[in-house]
């Protein structure tokens, strides 16, 4: 008798099972006839067998393994073993999906009138439309309570970090409060994580609580009860290491401050919504939280996550990438039109974009973003939608730390003058940023001079005089600067008088040419920023601090004195990186010229968005070879 084993039996180890029990006269399984017969082992099995082991794939060595078994049989002489057919190429594996390997299986059993013996339905079902003997068995399964590493895990831990050549380390603690310890003081083996690794996979494969979120040469995503877990592998990492995440808490609205408020906001009508706040700080469990809440409300919620690792009752259904990705998604959750959509989490331009759409279309959108302060969630849209759509996609900001809410934002966008500008025909549509619980606006968002500007409200608004430095007044002196600089060659200081009028000092050297014919050149700059300009020389000054740069070409401060640095371009911006000069106000220069003055962001860099006047300036000195300095302003 001749048998050609298919890969899903090869997996399961059926073969020397089945083998060994016909083998023996007492066992209550023999009867199938195959001791003593052939095993015909297709190359097909063999080639996709090896590329899933290849691959890292647990499967892989499993089936590999239980070949080694069928030698062994035959060289106790219990049944012969033959290799036949083809090895299957590259894009026969990819598809193996499809069908293709299966195909290559079937014609061998059929070329040679052999049974084909294997535990997948739909190989048993199209065999025998083939009219192909088939032995159909049923696939080796198991029911899966607990995985091995859970026996890193307490009450306290979040995480579990297991890596060859490496004590076991967690992190462990409350929300807000984790810590990176070593929970073992016995180093892992690499046979240590493949034993791990098997018993995860396993568990994905054959359990209803688990599901494989990801698999790519390298790396598998598995998601286990609340257990997401990566398991990542050489080459794609420096050695194999498993990491483990779960929630240590579940929440429900009512377990926030502003809940009331925020429950009401949310059913009055479908909302766009922002939670915000940093690594580990409970965002995705307050999602999860206003998820149920929302759903026990009667409004259809679904997810979008990769992974899939929100803690949610059966009733909401959550969604992955489609095809790779999250656009299809949407454009299938627009057919089954929720009420609410959880998007957890949005990252990249693209998911920004897929928010957006969605919102627009009507759904109610909660999006989860990292973010170190509330408004640098807002500020993550500026660029990647238009500005006056902001509020119609976004209304609503939630700010967690420590698993607490600790600021929302309510978004508006009324046509009106800027806070600290005076002229009537400055007005333009303003963002409003205000506090959800005070009423007070904190921010205000807007274009000025054709670049859209954060103004921060209530830094000593209203002094208006000189060294006054609020939001207002640092992007005016900014602007002032950039426009005078443009014509001058020398250094140039700016100083506010009040909300309409500033001086402006320069070389005296350079102070026709700032002014221009009849006042043409400053005329023009005042119209465009909507401010009085005075301009004058150092020598006038009446302090007798003159212009220490001298006649020196570079102007400002001089060439050298600076700090070099080397700008990354970015498909949307100009990134200068500033570590340690968090919110210091500098001058940006090429070769000495200056190009523009910036204040530094809390992450310790200046971006400039592409397509702006500031960034073509940078990238042409970048481009030309110009050393890049920053000084202080």
């Amino acid at each position: 008798m001749e048998i050609v084993p298919d890969t899903s039996v090869v997996i399961d180890g059926r073969v020397s099972e089945q083998i060994e029990a016909d083998a023996d006269p007492d066992s209550e399984a023999a009867g199938e006839g195959f001791a003593g017969g052939t095993i015909v082992v297709p190359e097909a099995v063999v080639g996709e067998l090896e590329a899933q082991a290849n691959d890292g794939q647990q499967t892989g060595w499993e089936g590999l393994s239980e070949l080694q078994r069928l030698v062994g049989l035959e060289e106790d002489g219990v049944v012969d073993v033959e290799y036949v057919g083809r090895r299957p190429e590259a894009i026969e594996k990819r598809e193996a999906g499809e069908g293709q390997i299966d195909a290559l299986i079937r014609d061998i059993a059929e070329d040679r009138g052999a049974t084909l013996l294997t535990s997948d339905d739909v190989q048993a079902e199209v065999a025998r439309s083939k009219g192909i003997p088939v032995v159909e068995v049923e696939p080796q399964s198991r029911v899966v309570e607990t995985l091995a590493i859970e026996d890193f895990f307490d009450e306290t831990t979040m995480s579990v970090h297991l890596k060859t050549g490496v004590e076991p380390m967690a992190k462990r603690g409350d929300i807000g409060d984790m810590h990176y310890q070593t929970i073992d003081s016995e180093v892992l083996a690499e046979g240590d994580l493949i034993e791990y690794a098997a018993d995860i996979e396993e568990a994905a494969a054959n359990s209803p609580d688990g599901f494989v979120e990801l698999s790519e040469p390298g790396m598998t995503i598995v998601q286990f009860k609340a257990y997401r877990i990566a398991i990542a592998r050489p080459p794609f990492s420096d050695g194999m290491e498993i990491t483990a995440v779960r929630p240590i808490v579940k929440t429900d609205l009512d377990d926030y401050e502003h809940a009331d408020e925020l429950r009401q906001r949310l059913v009055e009508q479908q909302r766009g919504v922002l939670i915000s706040g940093s690594p580990g700080a409970g965002k995705s469990t307050f999602a999860q939280a206003v998820a149920e809440f929302l759903a026990d409300s009667d409004y259809a919620v679904k997810t979008m996550e990769k992974p899939r690792d929100l803690q949610v009752g059966d009733n909401i259904t959550q969604y992955t990438e489609l095809g790779g990705e999250m656009s299809k998604t949407a454009d299938s959750l627009l057919m089954v039109r929720p009420d609410y959509t959880i998007y957890d989490e949005v990252r990249k331009t693209d998911d920004f974009e897929v928010f957006a759409d969605m919102r627009l279309a009507g759904v109610g959108m909660v999006g989860v973003v990292h973010a170190t302060r509330a408004i640098d969630a807002l500020q993550r849209l500026i660029g990647r939608v238009e500005l006056g759509l902001i509020p119609q996609i976004v209304d609503t900001v939630v700010y967690i730390e420590a698993g607490e809410v600790v600021k929302v934002y309510d978004v508006q966008t009324e046509v009106k003058v800027p806070q600290g500008l005076m002229e009537e025909d400055l007005a333009r549509p303003v963002i409003l940023v205000t506090d959800f619980e005070t009423g007070q606006p904190e921010y205000e968002i807007y274009t000025f001079n054709r670049q859209v500007v954060t103004v921060p409200l209530g830094e000593d608004e209203g002094e208006g005089g000189p060294g006054s430095d609020s939001g207002v007044d640092r992007i005016a002196k900014q602007e002032i600067e950039r426009e005078i600089r443009s014509v001058a060659n020398g250094h140039v200081e700016v100083e506010l008088r009040d909300a309409n009028t500033a001086i402006v000092w320069v070389e005296d050297r350079d102070i026709s040419q700032v002014i221009g014919k009849g006042g043409g050149r400053i005329s023009d700059i005042e119209n465009r920023l909507g401010i009085d300009i005075d301009v004058r020389t150092f020598s006038e000054r009446p302090d007798g601090q003159g212009d220490d740069s001298g006649s020196s070409d570079a102007g400002g401060p001089p060439a050298g004195a600076g700090k070099t640095v080397v700008p990354e371009v970015t498909s949307r911006h100009v990134i200068i990186p500033l570590e340690g000069h968090a919110g210091d106000t500098v001058e940006v220069q090429a070769d000495g010229d200056y190009l523009f003055t910036a204040t530094v962001s809390r992450g310790g860099e200046i971006q400039v968005s592409r397509g702006s006047a500031i960034a073509e300036e940078l990238e042409a000195a970048i481009d030309h070879g110009k050393s890049i300095t920053v000084v202080p302003s």
